[in-house]
């Protein structure tokens, strides 16, 4: 089949409008380690060769910094000192993102150190020129929709049974998710799913994406004491379980672009639905 990477080339040209104004934004949605980072990178040079000025982000750009994600599991509840569900983001400042990359001049785009779990220094984040015609966005759970209170109740592994077991937690998340998270996934104008063929294989797909950062963290000589051994990565999906579940069920009936994986993250079968007006 077809490389996952001109899969997305050719569903984005083919949405591109002549007479568009503003950037044309797309969300990429994949479970962790399913390889988005890497997808995104080399799609935005395929877009580059078509003489498309493109700008690539994560929703791991928009982490709020540890200080911050401290206070709120102070005030929450205490698994909102670990980073990754709706609620630990950013998602305002995401969303004036998104407005200013259709502006003129440049502009400073965040990033997130995971290797130190904090967000980097202004001073050494990404400068671009705008406006720029693509925004390619990728993250774990771009697009996700909030999932019915009445499901919440029961716990869907040892995480939220043990430690959320009056369910604050991941009520607070939904209530995240189902608020100012959809006025930022509404911004864009192309939703893509990256779809794993199950969660159970996220947590060696993870594993993966850990060992490769710590090798390369390790040859520059950078602090690696930030990342995640297997006993580690094993308690970690779980704050991500359920939401990606979720996605995993409902999103392949509406994302704009549905491209299927296998285990080894090479993609199975391509779905489009109907696009968006």
């Amino acid at each position: 089949m077809t490389s996952t990477v001109e899969i997305l080339a050719e569903a984005i040209l083919d949405q591109l409008s002549q007479d568009r104004k503003g950037p044309f934004a797309v969300g990429i949605c994949g479970a962790q380690g399913c390889g988005k980072t890497w997808t995104t990178r080399l799609l935005a040079e395929r877009m580059e060769q078509d003489g498309l000025q493109t700008v690539t982000l994560s929703l791991d750009d928009l982490y709020l910094p540890k200080a911050g994600r401290q206070r709120l599991a102070e005030m929450v509840h205490p698994l909102f000192a670990v980073r990754g569900v709706p609620g630990t983001h950013d998602v305002a400042a995401g969303i004036r993102i998104l407005d200013a990359l259709g502006g003129t001049g440049s502009l400073a785009l965040p990033a997130f150190d995971k290797a130190k779990d904090d967000q980097v220094p202004y001073e050494d984040w990404r400068m671009v020129d705008t406006p720029v015609d693509i925004v390619l966005f990728e993250g774990w759970c771009i697009g996700a929709r909030p999932q019915e209170v009445g499901l919440l109740s029961a716990p869907i592994n040892a995480l939220e049974r043990d430690e959320d077991p009056d369910a604050v937690w991941r009520s607070h998340v939904n209530a995240c998710l189902a608020g100012q998270y959809q006025a930022f996934f509404s911004k864009f104008d192309m939703l893509v799913l990256l779809q794993a063929p199950g969660f159970e294989v996220v947590a060696e797909w993870r594993l993966e994406q850990e060992e490769t950062l710590r090798r390369a963290l390790a040859s520059e000589g950078r602090d690696v004491s930030g990342l995640m051994d297997r006993k580690a990565i094993d308690r970690f999906v779980m704050y991500y379980e359920r939401i990606t579940r979720h996605i995993l069920d409902e999103m392949p009936a509406r994302a704009e672009l549905v491209i299927a994986l296998d285990a080894q993250r090479r993609p199975a079968s391509v779905k489009v639905n109907r696009q968006r007006r």
